[in-house]
């Protein structure tokens, strides 16, 4: 006869440790100390098993059920579910283990095998220390968009909204390279892309010396986004010219005398 929840907690420690069964396997056992351990037994394999689901009254009747019901949906499926909770608890401690300074640490390292600049190397190393200092020692599976943007809004409370939205984009860029690596399932901060003020753009003079647009070119080459991003801001940087000379690339004449850009009439 099935359990009741009254019945369970009027449950007295004997002499010896005792069962009480509820049905299909499942059953509580009482210590000698007092302490109830709701328990499965089960068979894989041709073997008994004992399948531990958890201490009463921390587990309910009802969670019990519910446990063994998914421990017999394992073992329809063929999964012995003590090994099943073995590897579960193995993944929780591994991945507690990869904290949000861990990553950031390998994504880190990845950007320096890949030959990123040194310019890019210490925005990084910046982005990281704002970072690390509110969530770094959590796990990245447990960090939320709402603890991201706490973070981001005491950089824009000093006024630096470039560098919040700039720390947005490199959080994210972290949180991406441990999807890809199979440690987390998603990029909270794709939630807060509209989430920041948005600094003012100003506009910037015109570059007309060699040495400058070398450093500009040097700054596009440690840019860290997509390729077609960096050569196209290259384009940009050498083709680029104002509205009244934008009809030829520095303007050019591109009427040769081989007649190419003149009208031709069919003879």
């Amino acid at each position: 006869m099935p359990l009741s929840d009254i019945q369970v907690r009027n449950l007295k420690p004997r002499e010896k440790p005792y069962k009480a069964s509820d049905f299909e396997g499942l059953f509580v056992l009482v210590k000698t100390n007092g302490s109830k351990l709701w328990q499965l037994k089960y068979r894989i394999n041709g073997k008994e098993r004992l399948f531990s689901i958890g201490v009463y009254p921390d587990v309910s009747l009802a969670q019990a059920r519910k446990a063994k019901e998914a421990a017999r949906a394992n073992l329809a499926a063929g999964i012995d579910p003590s090994e099943a909770k073995q590897e579960e608890k193995r993944l929780r401690l591994e991945a507690k283990g990869q904290t949000f300074e861990k990553i950031g640490t390998a994504f880190l390292a990845k950007q320096r095998k890949e030959g990123k600049s040194a310019a890019t190397l210490s925005k990084t190393e910046y982005h990281l220390k704002l970072a690390n200092r509110d969530f770094g020692i959590k796990p990245i599976t447990e960090i939320t968009a709402p603890m991201i943007l706490k973070t981001l809004r005491t950089v824009e409370a000093k006024g630096n909204y470039e560098t919040a939205h700039r720390l947005r984009a490199r959080i994210g860029s972290i949180f991406r390279y441990a999807v890809a690596s199979g440690i987390a399932e998603t990029d909270p901060t794709y939630a807060l892309r509209d989430a920041l003020i948005r600094p003012t753009r100003v506009h910037r003079a015109a570059i007309i010396e060699p040495k400058a647009l070398g450093r500009l070119l040097l700054e596009i080459d440690g840019f860290d986004g997509q390729a077609g991003t960096r050569i196209a801001l290259k384009l940009l940087a050498i083709l680029a010219q104002r509205p009244a000379k934008s009809g030829t690339p520095y303007g050019m004449n591109l009427t040769l005398k081989s007649g190419f850009g003149r009208s031709q009439r069919p003879r």
